[in-house]
């Protein structure tokens, strides 16, 4: 099966399936769907052998030349074909300066994810994450 895929950008008929994709990805932040509206927000679709929503990023401009990455997911059996990257290259091509992300202490799989796309870490913000409490890592990539 081809790995065909476009990125876009959301819209409200996406929701059902950006909730369903939060589910699927419990390391993954849980906003309530509708917020997205407000913000940046893409969506991977798999365009073979049917269209079908598989992924989702969102993102806001916090100043001048400064975005922040809220959230990114992949459908579990979409993870590991490319489908983050390029939804997270989608927000680092349309965005000149600086974009930042909080990502948990433990999670080491989006850690190196993220290195591996040019972001280094710049600080650390102590009990940020509940459910279990933990630390996140604030990382930047710099254009």
């Amino acid at each position: 099966m081809p790995n065909e895929f476009r990125i876009r950008r959301g819209l409200d008929a996406d929701l059902a399936a950006v909730e369903e994709i939060q589910q699927g990805a419990p390391e993954a932040a849980h906003w309530q769907v509708n917020e997205y509206l407000q913000y940046e927000f893409y969506i991977a679709e798999v365009t073979f052998p049917k269209i079908e929503v598989v992924g989702f990023i969102a993102w806001r401009e916090v100043t001048t030349g400064e975005w922040e990455l809220l959230n990114l997911a992949v459908f579990p059996a979409f993870r590991r074909r490319g489908v983050a990257s390029v939804l997270l290259m989608k927000l680092l091509q349309l965005q000149a300066g600086s974009a930042f992300l909080e990502v948990r202490e433990s999670n080491q799989g989006a850690r190196a994810f993220y290195a591996l796309h040019g972001f280094h870490q710049v600080g650390l913000r102590r009990n940020y994450y509940s459910s279990p409490i933990e630390n996140a890592i604030v990382l930047r990539f710099q254009k």
